[in-house]
Order: C-alpha cells, then sequence, then structure tokens
C-alpha cells in the first residue's frame, strides 16, 4: 500500500481546546489534496463502579448543544507529559470527588478520525473512596453527580438518554468487561 506524503500545515485557527490547520498531502498518485484538522490534546474518561453496582454519571451543560448532556466524568489531557491513568484519576477526583483504588483500561479510541486527531482513553474505577471535589470552571461547578444502577445501561441507551460517545463506549466496555457481572457485582472468583 502507498503511503500518503504530508507536505505542510497551515494555522487556521488556535482556540482553548483545539488548533485548526489547513494540512497538504501528497497522494500515491501525486495529486496535492488539502484537509482541515483539528488538533486535540487528547482526553480521558472514567466509568465509576460503586460497590452497589452503580455507575456515577455526570448532567452537564455543553455548550455546542445549548443544554445538559448525561456522561461520565472525563476531562482533556493538558498536563504535559501527564500519564493517561494519573489524568484520569484527577479528573474523577476533580468531577466527583472519588479516589479509585483501582483503574483498568476499557478502552482507546479516536473521536472523529476523518478530521481530528483526538484520543480518548477509558478506564473502569473500582474500590472508589470518597474524597472532596475540586471541580474546575462553570459547566463543572453547575453540573449534577448522578447514581445509576449498571443494571438500567442498556434501556438508557436503547432509550437514547445517553447518546454522548466516550460515555455509550464506556458504560458498553464495562457491561461486557470481564471481571463485571451483568448486574455490576464483580465476579467472586476474581474480581476486578
Amino acid at each position: 500500500m502507498a503511503d500518503f506524503e504530508h507536505i505542510s500545515d497551515e494555522l487556521i485557527h488556535s482556540g482553548h481546546v483545539i488548533d485548526l490547520h489547513k494540512s497538504v498531502f501528497r497522494a500515491p498518485g501525486g495529486d496535492l489534496i488539502e484537509r482541515d484538522v483539528v488538533h486535540h490534546p487528547g482526553a480521558v474518561s472514567v466509568v465509576p463502579l460503586l460497590d452497589t453496582g452503580e455507575v456515577v454519571l455526570v448532567s452537564q451543560f455543553r455548550a455546542p448543544f445549548r443544554r445538559n448532556i448525561l456522561e461520565i466524568p472525563a476531562g482533556k489531557r493538558d498536563v504535559l507529559g501527564e500519564a493517561p491513568e494519573v489524568t484520569a484519576e484527577r479528573e474523577l477526583i476533580e468531577e466527583v470527588g472519588l479516589s479509585p483504588g483501582k483503574l483498568a483500561k476499557l478502552a482507546v479510541f479516536h473521536n472523529s478520525v476523518g478530521f481530528s486527531d483526538e484520543e480518548s482513553h477509558v478506564y473502569l474505577a473500582t474500590d472508589l473512596k470518597a474524597v472532596e471535589a475540586d471541580r474546575q470552571g462553570a459547566e463543572e461547578e453547575h453540573m449534577d453527580v448522578i447514581r445509576v444502577p449498571l443494571e438500567e445501561i442498556p434501556g438508557m441507551l436503547q432509550r437514547a438518554e445517553i447518546t454522548d460517545a466516550k460515555t455509550m463506549i464506556g458504560l458498553m466496555a464495562t457491561l461486557s468487561f470481564e471481571g463485571i457481572g451483568f448486574m455490576g457485582s464483580p465476579h467472586t472468583e476474581g474480581g476486578t
């Protein structure tokens, strides 16, 4: 398979979270093509699974939709050199005041491969301990923290009560994670 050759990038916009570039590539046949490319620092998200079999979700205002969206706790990888699992733990503490005893990676995915280089890491957090939250920004200060029994998640997904991609990926991965039974209880032989 022939490779595409990167020729150049022109910065179009530098924003609070993203940079937008016009990127030029040479296709294997020699044609030059231009693409809009969004550069993003990456993100983490966490499915906090309580001993009760409930997951912790947040209902947070999202400007593009002008309303609250139901999500798992998440945040940008905006600390240079910070490992994704460290970011995950930090974001979980900041947003919902829970510190994980255990973190298990559920997935890594690319949000919008047609125009963005954003890479997201999703974790399952268990053995949770309550700590003081440290919410950052207006959206987090005004979000609601909601506990939902894991057994209710499939119905919520089917009814489109949860539409956020990272949340859907995290919750579906949690439901299929080998250490978790459908009702949210760890299997006695292995645990998580």
